[in-house]
């Protein structure tokens, strides 16, 4: 594509900007910046969204915004002061405001086609754009929620470091017959579109939520949410925590999907890093190895990829964890030396920061992942593993109540979560240290039949169904997870899982000990 304004002509082919058919020299990052400010000039591009495109989301000051805005603008016969092309919105943004006529090469069309080719999609993170809702029927009150709740999604969704968000001053123009899933992608260049309805009647309100993938079409996942029609603001919050929720893991579902779907050769770092979460969820020894390759591969790849260095922690830490590491100690060292490299990368992803707070529990240090855990919480309060993990050193400590206060919040923002059986199996916990055995029993037996349960999470099910009387089920559980690793037994039980009260360990100690586990 060839982009004409005034005397200059940016070549995105050749790379290339010409004043009068001669070159005019450009460092790669001044003309990047160049080339995003002209292909976006209906729109103020704002400093997050410029240092996500050109710095790909790494920590800048605003000196070197500024520096290369200002090379930009000598480039192209432009000053701060008169800012005839580059227009200064202060502590906001830039935008293009030139006349420019694009211009199709050869090598931007196929054969037959008049229009320029698809936007290539964004090689580093997946971006979505949120459009206002439908309103089908006689608006009525419908119309403010139509627009409130995108909104409000917008807001939440900005959250998730992993995620690039379109500005809802660009997503808001696609409404109706505008608001065609290719024509948005086109315009936006975004990966997933979310869109929705709102109908009402007499006494309710019927609100259906969508989101597709904008490279075929499909639909990736949908939902819908009825509400009293007095009550819908009261259930507001409780409609956006679901679809944040519902989102954090269908999106990275899909990529994962994707990632399948391309031969190795072929993954580049997004990729790699989402196949690897699928790989760390299965908590089995092979799949943590393939996890742990396919993180270093998007570091290899991306050397400042912090959730590929959080993605590397989690498989150190469910090493120890799980004793799949020859050697504990080194695993748990590993564990901590990658979260913090992921912290040094973005010290305000709720995932780098998470992964920091569990490497604690591998040294019994409870307290110290508290700070940690309620950063990625305060970061993100829609993070379902961030609240299971509270819960979880909540009930370590002996704090029932308050443990399953975090683990059934976690479970209602994410109830088809991949650690869903742990959710349940830390809810059967804190009923093993608030003496209920029976409650504890029911919660374990969940917790061990759901999909992804591992060895210590039917050993969970062995003491909760032997503290509450029914030994046929303990020996029946304890003989699983004797079979599925037989080397574990109530030490390595006590070290996965610390209990602060003595009274705790010594029960489920005498259990383990006397099911032979």
């Amino acid at each position: 594509m060839i982009y004409r304004f005034g005397a200059y002509t940016l070549d995105t082919e050749k790379h290339e900007l010409t004043r009068s058919d001669v070159a005019v020299p450009l460092e790669p990052q001044v003309f990047a910046l160049l080339l995003l400010l002209v292909e976006n000039r209906e729109r103020l591009l704002g400093k997050d969204e410029i240092v996500e495109k050109i710095w790909k989301g790494r920590i800048v000051s605003e000196a070197a915004i500024a520096s290369r805005v200002k090379s930009a603008r000598q480039a192209i016969g432009d000053d701060g002061a008169a800012q005839r092309l580059i227009r200064t919105i202060p502590k906001i943004g830039f935008r293009f405001v030139g006349e420019v006529e694009p211009v199709a090469t050869p090598a931007t069309l196929t054969e037959g086609q008049t229009t320029p080719a698809e936007p290539e999609e964004p090689s580093f993170r997946p971006s979505i754009a949120v459009l206002p809702f439908n309103v089908l029927g006689d608006p009525g009150p419908a119309a403010a929620i139509a627009e409130a709740l995108p909104h409000d999604l917008i807001t939440e969704l900005s959250r998730l470091r992993w995620l690039f968000v379109i500005a809802r001053g660009s997503s808001f123009r696609f409404r109706g017959a505008e608001a065609d899933i290719q024509r948005v992608r086109a315009a936006l260049n975004v990966r997933y579109c979310l869109s929705g309805s709102v109908e009402t009647d007499a006494r309710s309100m019927t609100l259906t939520v969508e989101l597709c993938d904008t490279q075929d079409g499909g639909v990736v996942w949908s939902e819908r949410f009825r509400s009293a029609l007095g009550a819908v603001h009261e259930v507001r919050e409780q409609i956006v925590q679901a679809v944040i929720g519902a989102l954090e893991l269908q999106i990275p579902s899909n990529e994962a999907r994707l990632a399948r779907l391309k031969s190795p050769e072929n993954l580049d770092a997004w990729s790699a890093y989402h196949l690897g979460l699928h790989h760390m969820y299965r908590f089995n020894r092979d799949g943590n190895a393939l996890a742990a390759s396919l993180f270093e591969r998007a570091i290899a790849m991306e050397p400042d990829f912090a959730r590929a260095h959080a993605g590397l922690s989690f498989t150190h830490f469910e090493g120890a964890f799980l004793s799949f590491a020859d050697d504990a100690a080194r695993a748990t060292a590993l564990a901590q030396r990658c979260a913090e490299q992921s912290l040094e990368h973005d010290p305000l992803d709720p995932f780098c920061n998470l992964v920091m707070g569990r490497v604690y529990w591998l040294n019994g240090d409870l307290e110290a992942s508290l700070p940690w855990l309620d950063r990625a919480i305060r970061l993100n309060p829609n993070y379902a593993q961030a609240r299971y993990s509270r819960g979880w050193t909540e009930t370590l400590l002996g704090h029932g109540p308050e443990g399953q206060a975090n683990v059934g919040a976690a479970l209602q923002l994410s109830p088809l979560d991949p650690l869903v059986y742990g959710m349940h199996g830390v809810r059967a916990m804190s009923h093993i240290v608030l003496g209920e055995p029976a409650q504890a029993a029911e919660w374990a037996e969940r917790a061990a039949r759901s999909p992804g349960a591992h060895a210590l999470i039917e050993m969970i099910a062995a003491v909760a169904h032997g503290l509450s009387g029914d030994e046929a089920r303990a020996q029946a559980w304890a003989r699983s997870a004797r079979r599925r690793s037989p080397g574990l037994g109530s030490a390595d039980f006590l070290r996965a899982f610390p209990f602060r009260e003595s009274a705790v360990r010594r029960r489920i100690t005498e259990m383990l000990d006397r099911l032979a586990v």
